[in-house]
C-alpha cells in the first residue's frame, strides 16, 4: 500500500529545507513551496539567493558560478535533508538534485526517482483549477 503524503508532511519538509537552507547559506528563505507527484518531490525556496548572489548572477558567468556553488554546497551536505525527508515521510530519498533561479532567487531541491525533472518557475501565481484539489503546500518565512 501507498505511502499517504499529508498536507502536514509538506509543511514539515517546508520548514526542515527552509532551516537547511539556512544553516548552509545563512539566508532565510522568503517563502517555500512543496508539490510531491508519484514519487517526484520538489521544494521550491522562493527569495533563497542573497543580494550579492543576485548581483553576481547579472551575467551569464556568473549565474554559471553561482549554480555551480550551489550544486557543490547542496552535494556536500544533502544527506542531512535526505534524513529529515525519510523521517517526515517514511520513504526513503533516492535522488537529489539542485538548481537555482538566478532572476527571482528561488532555490529548487528536487528529488526523483531518476527521471528526468523538468520545472517551470512561472511570473505569476495559478490556481489548479480543482477546488478542493490543491496541488502542493506554500507558506512564508520558512513555513
Amino acid at each position: 500500500m501507498p505511502s499517504v503524503f499529508t498536507p502536514e508532511m509538506a509543511r514539515q519538509i517546508g520548514i526542515a529545507a527552509s532551516e537547511f537552507q539556512h544553516r548552509q547559506t545563512g539566508q532565510q528563505p522568503k517563502a517555500t513551496t512543496v508539490v510531491l507527484s508519484n514519487e517526484t518531490l520538489v521544494i521550491t525556496l522562493h527569495g533563497a539567493l542573497s543580494k550579492a548572489e543576485l548581483d553576481v548572477s547579472q551575467s551569464p558567468e556568473g549565474v554559471a558560478k553561482m549554480q555551480e556553488y550551489h550544486r557543490n554546497l547542496f552535494k556536500a551536505s544533502v544527506d542531512t535533508l535526505r534524513a529529515e525527508i525519510k523521517r517526515i515521510t517514511g520513504v526513503a530519498v533516492r535522488e537529489a538534485a539542485v538548481e537555482i533561479e538566478p532572476v527571482s532567487g528561488s532555490v529548487i531541491h528536487a528529488f526523483t526517482s531518476g527521471d528526468m525533472v523538468q520545472v517551470f518557475l512561472l511570473n505569476e501565481r495559478m490556481s489548479s483549477g480543482e477546488r478542493g484539489k490543491p496541488t502542493g503546500t506554500s507558506g512564508t518565512n520558512g513555513v
